[in-house]
């Protein structure tokens, strides 16, 4: 598998459609354009043509698009067949372009090969992906402004303000008998303090775009009976869960997402914490504690009428020690109280009745609230991943080990050298071939 190989892939969703499209890329596509059409074909135009087989017999007709190197997607020559959406007769095209000399191409080897001849960086590329697996509107909006550059720029106006930084230190290792000093009249400090400042913003904002991208995972636990599978079927919109008298009517975890605020949530109901006898509600209670150990964020159900009990205060005792979590007070209809929202207690109380839907929206504003998203503007926004936190994480902890090596220049430049390594991962400066193969294998065929 080389650049120089011409691969062809069907670029549209399966199934029946509308409009199909088969993409092809590679170097050199004159040849394999006259194939295929009969004639040459005038840069980004669109041109009605026949698709024609080995026999100059028309496979299909339809709209060709062709974009020579290197203005295009991939900066090698493109060509789209755009032609009817049936599945026999793109799998009849691609066939076609396969016996024209074209390989299949990989997930995620189009915009790969962008990737390679420098027309998107690293996150820009994991931008697209982001693109199509959106599930809610804010997140694709902020998806497309991190393949826009947004997340991008912000990444190189760190390593700028770095790489500055970094030249103060190599020059002031030119002259050893004078190197503190240098950096003292440079305010060397001072550019550090300023790089960490702006660098937590970033991460901050990363931060708070992860959530767009992945969501968080809420598990709904508590005794039986508390209306766990009310609340789900509240959140939900729609009956997903079954509802009765009978405790321990769930017996595995039932999941639901959800948009909160732009933010996908993943809400799993589970079978109440009891101690119990039969085999199958103890392997339900097992999933149940299973789910917690996974989740951003737990919601204790309390029955309000009965208030908080002894089993209520050992189930949050036994709650993984970081685990935000927080208390839902159930049932307030037949206390005729009002819904409420008391801040103090961990992530804080809600006070609601999943029976009338009373107070629930002051618990999507909590669950926003106990992850850390206070329900500010998602406007200019990025989508970052797990890999770019992480990034940012590290880049974080050697500008700390820095700052307290500035009195020994040669260990202060190695902590910024890695800096400028974590945060060059980012956008692919340093990037190893196995992980661009781990984040392409994820992308769709024909993209």
């Amino acid at each position: 598998m080389t650049e120089s190989d011409i691969i062809a892939a069907i670029a549209t969703a399966p199934g029946r459609g509308g409009i199909g499209v088969v993409r092809v890329s590679g170097p050199r596509l004159d040849a394999f354009i006259t194939a295929l059409i009969g004639k040459p074909l005038s840069p980004r135009r669109a041109t009605l043509s026949a698709f024609n087989d080995a026999r100059r017999l028309a496979i299909d007709e339809g709209i060709a698009l062709y974009f020579p190197a290197p203005h295009s997607y991939t900066g090698q020559d493109v060509l789209e067949l755009h032609g009817h959406g049936g599945p026999m007769v793109l799998q009849l095209l691609l066939k076609r372009c396969l016996e024209l000399g074209a390989r299949p191409a990989q997930p995620g080897e189009f915009t790969r090969r962008a990737f390679l001849n420098d027309k998107i960086d690293l996150a820009q590329a994991e931008s697209i992906a982001d693109l199509i697996d959106a599930v809610t509107a804010e997140a694709a909006r902020s998806a497309l402004r991190s393949l826009q550059g947004a997340f991008s720029r912000r990444i190189e106006e760190l390593l700028d303000a770095l790489v500055e930084l970094r030249t103060l230190v190599e020059a002031a290792l030119d002259f050893p008998d004078e190197d503190v000093e240098f950096i003292k009249q440079s305010d060397g400090a001072g550019r550090l303090a300023v790089l960490q400042n702006r660098l937590q913003e970033v991460l901050s904002a990363s931060q708070r775009g992860s959530l767009l991208r992945e969501g968080m995972r809420v598990v709904l636990a508590g005794q039986p009976n508390v209306g766990k599978s009310s609340l789900l079927n509240r959140l939900a919109g729609e009956e997903l869960a079954i509802v009765t008298d009978i405790p321990g009517t769930t017996r595995d975890a039932i999941r639901q997402s959800i948009s909160v605020e732009g933010i996908p949530v993943h809400v799993i109901d589970t079978a109440g914490l009891r101690p119990s006898s039969d085999p199958v509600e103890k392997l339900g209670i097992a999933r149940t504690w299973e789910a917690i150990e996974h989740a951003d964020l737990v919601v204790l159900l309390v029955d309000a009428t009965q208030g908080e009990a002894a089993a209520d205060r050992e189930i949050m005792g036994r709650l993984p020690a970081a685990l935000p979590r927080l208390r839902v007070m159930n049932k307030i209809d037949l206390l005729s109280r009002p819904p409420a929202f008391e801040r103090g207690r961990d992530a804080g109380t809600v006070w609601l009745s999943a029976k009338t839907g009373d107070g629930v929206d002051l618990l999507r504003r909590a669950l926003l609230e106990a992850v850390g998203w206070l329900g500010d503007s998602t406007e200019g926004l990025f989508m970052a991943r797990e890999r770019h936190l992480q990034a940012l994480q590290l880049a974080r902890t050697h500008l700390e080990r820095a700052s307290l090596q500035v009195a020994s220049l040669e260990l202060f430049a190695e902590e910024l050298r890695l800096v400028q390594q974590a945060l060059g991962a980012i956008t692919g400066q340093f990037t190893s071939d196995d992980l661009l193969g781990e984040i392409f294998s994820r992308f769709c065929i024909g993209k």
